[in-house]
């Protein structure tokens, strides 16, 4: 099959078997639930987080109706004793900790001309700071161990180029990059990788509702194969940067997309 006719959803081939993984904002259709589902799939063993509860427990029973290994806890990323209380909950389930893939952000549009303190902040705490937050915590945890582990962080083109509407989003996740890269670099003396994605147009049901035709016309337009991107299309990538097939990679910001710049 062919890209023009539609990406291939390939079987797991247990990449992740016998991993713990800790993924937040992963409540269902987005990348987060995408990266949930194809980690339970490549064999790893999940502690899903959200701080959308219901949706959370919603999602957390759909899977487990399909899968073994998969928990849930509800975390407000922006709240730092969530956090602590997240990853003391990963190690006392599994006993260990091995992936932390940071999800976490939220957008908006509005011209910065017009943004207020609190549009702007609240970007900037879910963003960066909960991607922050939750590094810390993962790093904490991974020096502990002993063990070495890996992190995924969700970043965007966003962060490499510009776009109208978007500074507030854009410097969170060009802040994302920048942490990504630093936090490599103390990391890898305790055997720790960090990388991140950074997708354009991750679609699913829900934004396309709320998405008008011709913005999403327009957007699709930009991109090289003339189509959004799946949400497991991303978490492709972020199962590749959790495996041991991306062994040698850290410090690495990888473009789900055509739009790098």
């Amino acid at each position: 099959m062919t890209d023009v006719e539609g990406p291939v959803y390939e079987p797991g081939h247990g990449l992740l078997r016998g991993r713990t993984a800790v993924i937040t904002a992963a409540a269902g259709a987005g990348i987060g639930g995408a990266t949930a589902r194809r980690f339970l799939e490549e064999g790893a063993r999940v502690l899903i987080s959200d701080a959308h509860g219901r949706r959370l427990k919603e999602y957390e029973a759909e899977l487990a109706a399909e899968f073994e290994g998969v928990a849930a806890l509800a975390c407000d990323v922006t709240d730092e004793a969530q956090v602590r209380a997240l990853f003391e909950a990963a190690l006392r389930l599994h006993g260990r900790l091995d992936i932390v893939v940071n999800n976490a952000g939220l957008g908006g549009t509005s011209d910065l001309v017009d943004m207020s303190d609190e549009q702007w902040s609240r970007v900037l705490d879910v963003t960066l700071n909960g991607t922050f937050r939750c590094t810390r915590a993962a790093l904490r945890a991974f020096r502990e161990g002993g063990h070495g582990g890996v992190i995924v962080n969700n970043a965007s083109v966003v962060g490499w180029r510009a776009q109208a509407g978007q500074a507030h989003y854009a410097a969170a996740k060009a802040g994302v990059m920048a942490l990504t890269r630093c936090a490599a670099m103390e990391a890898a003396g305790f055997g720790v990788r960090v990388n991140a994605v950074s997708p354009s147009l991750a679609m699913h049901p829900h934004l396309v509702k709320v998405t008008t035709p011709e913005l999403l016309a327009e957007l699709t337009a930009r991109e090289a194969f003339g189509r959004y991107a799946e949400p497991w299309e991303v978490a492709n990538v972020i199962v590749f940067l959790a495996s041991g097939y991306s062994s040698y990679l850290t410090g690495e910001v990888i473009s789900v997309s055509s739009q790098h710049a």
